[in-house]
């Protein structure tokens, strides 16, 4: 179960790339603790019999944390200092670094009309969405994104995404247009201005 929430964590974090500033708060390996505790909370919940009503409240600081401290070892290869940002209403922004090096050499594209083949090195990676849910099912919705200040149309966004999260389960990746499942009864996720609280 774990394994399904590291994956739908980054298939959306990959969804809701955004350029954002510098986090202005110091992340920790204790914030990042406590998210994985409240994920432990919301596994053990879904599995009794029947789950309890609860809700958690997620900080952004809470969620940038366990980015970089408790899932550094299961970051996709080409990818480095995420930061996420949850604006409110079910939006939802964030930035990260995209090693196009990384990416040029598994795509092996050498097609002059492609436009990976013109950037290199680590490159930000930009964009913003809306996280709607309802019942125990979640959509994504993308309103802009961009790479290295460059405009980025949405089927080259999918590309990138469904490079980066896609698992012997699902070969092609995540797919931005598809509703997906929530992990672990979870009926709904309300993305609020610095936090998000998560509804079983």
């Amino acid at each position: 179960m774990k394994n399904i929430w590291s994956s739908n964590l980054w298939a959306i974090f990959l969804f809701t790339l955004c350029a954002s500033s510098s986090l202005a708060v110091a992340l920790s390996q204790e914030d990042g603790n406590r998210l994985q505790a409240k994920i432990d909370a919301i596994v053990k919940n879904a599995a009794a019999t029947p789950p309890k009503p609860r809700e958690f409240s997620i900080a952004e600081q809470e969620a940038n944390s366990y980015l970089v401290f408790n899932l550094k070892e299961k970051i996709p290869k080409g990818l480095a200092e995420p930061e996420i940002t949850m604006i409110g209403d079910g939006a939802l922004a964030a930035r990260v670094l995209v090693d196009m090096d990384e990416v040029k050499q598994r795509r092996q594209s050498r097609s002059v009309i492609d436009p990976f083949n013109y950037l290199s090195g680590q490159v930000p990676l930009n964009a913003r969405g809306l996280l709607r849910t309802r019942e125990g099912r979640g959509q994504l919705y993308l309103r802009s994104a961009d790479i290295g200040g460059v405009p980025l149309p949405k089927p080259l966004l999918q590309e990138l995404i469904g490079f980066f999260s896609r698992t012997a389960q699902n070969p092609k990746g995540f797919d931005i247009d598809a509703p997906f499942d929530l992990p672990s009864k979870i009926r709904e996720i309300s993305v609020r201005p610095g936090e998000s609280v998560v509804i079983q």
